[in-house]
């Protein structure tokens, strides 16, 4: 980042082999990554909505560091049961039935929701969207060349036979932790691990979605759309392939089976110590966003989604900050107070950056600065550690006696990764203003300088009644505040 600053070797905990390791890019200069997107059938809560903001860290990450970025997430709009083992209806057709509109019409309005989502986090756009519906024929294609070897056909699908592949369900530990918990009994199956790439279409039945196959009309099983879509997109072996940890227990170790099945050639040894044969060199999983209440399931009817929180008032910026303030890999728990606590941080560095808003970038260092950079790259190095790099950030910041030019070209760099849009931002944007807020700003903005008059003429009568109409409206007054903040809407 710096003249004098060494860069370290950036180290990703790989959850296939559960330890740290060097990122070695499999093509020089390149890093191409692969996340798994939501299913379609509703809105994402802001549980999903963390693993995206994890990706985005390490995909400016990596872009920091030099490497030509291709990022790619999935939009799954065909083939999600309701339940993750191959068990219950599709997702897409039941939302689409207890909507009464077409599985297309779900799919879009749920897509661009989002994307909505997406562009409100600030995270960035990926190379591609690969949506699964544009690669069914690519999904019948890999599927036909793994059938002889490793699947079998039963009356309700093709299924993948596990026990086919070495090293089954290593990802998820399977045999010596608590794993593959929600597969269920399918009759036929020889394993109960297997899992379905093709689902035939019932007699008697018409889905909105389905394709003629080898195999019977129907749909491409879950499974098989990422192992598709990220080798065609990315090429076997890639680099990094994320998701969040829920996907460790099932998914993932399926689309590995399935990449293994489409990869490895007779005589090749495909066993996981090798972990391209898994079809990427690190997988990376971010831990969960826990909520006491229980709304984080969508089966819950009411869920906590990301414009829930913007329609009470909070700036979605201040939930990129709460989930960078807990390592992408620790639980992180949500509360309002929390949230509250993550936005005022935010607010502070907006407040700190404001002072370097006309400044133009300039090069160079200065001695002052270099150890808050080596603690920031180091932080970034050690398997993205935001807590640490945050701080170091805060504290270039807050940085004294250094030269402007060169303070605000190395808080844009810092920016860049940690995606906090500093120099985008106003403090007035960070205030708590719910949507169903009764008063305009200019209102309040009138009444707090006839009360400031008020008290500045020791006039308390008026300066108390004046705060009363406020509070009547809804508007917290925040007297003495360090931070400035005057008011919230409550």
């Amino acid at each position: 980042m710096t003249e004098t600053t060494a860069t370290p070797e950036l180290t990703l905990f790989n959850s296939l082999t559960r330890q740290l390791e060097p990122f070695r890019p499999v093509h020089a200069g390149e890093a191409r990554v692969y996340t798994c997107g939501p299913t379609v059938y509703n809105y994402p809560h802001i549980g999903n909505m963390r693993a995206y903001v994890f990706a985005d860290i390490l995909g400016r990450t990596l872009s920091h560091r030099g490497l030509k970025l291709t990022h790619v997430i999935n939009i799954t709009d065909v083939g999600h049961l309701t339940d993750d083992g191959d068990q219950g209806e599709d997702k897409m057709e039941k939302m689409a039935a207890q909507k009464a509109q077409s599985i297309w019409d779900i799919a879009r309005h749920y897509t661009e929701a989002y994307w909505a989502d997406i562009k409100a986090l600030n995270i960035r756009q990926p190379a591609h969207w690969s949506i699964a519906t544009d690669y069914v024929e690519q999904m019948i294609d890999f599927a036909r060349q793994i059938a002889d070897a490793h699947c079998y056909e039963l009356e309700s699908g093709l299924y993948f036979d596990v026990s086919s592949v070495a090293d089954y369900g290593r990802l998820a530990r399977a045999v010596t932790e608590e794993g593959e918990g929600r597969i269920e009994t399918v009759e036929g199956k020889r394993n109960a691990a297997d899992f379905a790439i093709w689902r035939k279409t019932p007699a008697g039945e018409k889905r909105q979605m389905e394709w003629d196959s080898p195999w019977g009309k129907g749909a491409p099983g879950w499974h098989l759309e990422c192992s598709v879509m990220s080798g065609k997109l990315l090429g076997f072996p890639f680099d990094i392939h994320t998701g969040g940890i829920d996907h460790r227990e099932i998914h993932h170790p399926n689309e590995i089976a399935q990449n293994q099945a489409f990869c490895c050639k007779p005589g090749d040894h495909c066993g996981l110590d090798v972990t391209a044969n898994s079809g990427a060199n690190i997988w990376m999983h971010n831990n969960f966003l826990v909520e006491r209440s229980g709304k984080m399931s969508k089966s819950s009817g009411e869920f906590l989604r990301l414009q829930l929180l913007i329609d009470k008032g909070y700036h979605p910026l201040g939930y990129r900050m709460m989930c960078l303030q807990a390592h992408y890999r620790s639980e992180l728990e949500f509360s309002w107070d929390g949230l509250a606590a993550a936005l005022t941080r935010l607010k502070r560095m907006i407040m700190a950056a404001e002072r370097l808003k006309d400044v133009t970038p300039g090069a160079g260092t200065h001695p002052k600065l270099a150890p808050m950079v080596e603690t920031f790259e180091k932080a970034l190095a050690d398997d993205l550690n935001t807590p640490i790099a945050l701080t170091a950030l805060e504290d270039v910041l807050a940085a004294k006696k250094v030269d402007p030019a060169i303070k605000r070209a190395l808080v844009e760099r810092m920016d860049a990764v940690l995606g906090l849009d500093l120099f985008a931002l106003t403090r007035a944007e960070m205030r708590l203003r719910p949507l169903n807020a009764q008063i305009e700003e200019a209102e309040i903005e009138d009444v707090l300088a006839r009360r400031k008059q008020a008290r500045a003429d020791k006039d308390f009568a008026t300066s108390d009644a004046l705060r009363d109409e406020l509070t009547a409206k809804g508007v917290e007054v925040m007297d003495g505040d360090p931070l400035g903040w005057e008011w919230k809407l409550g």
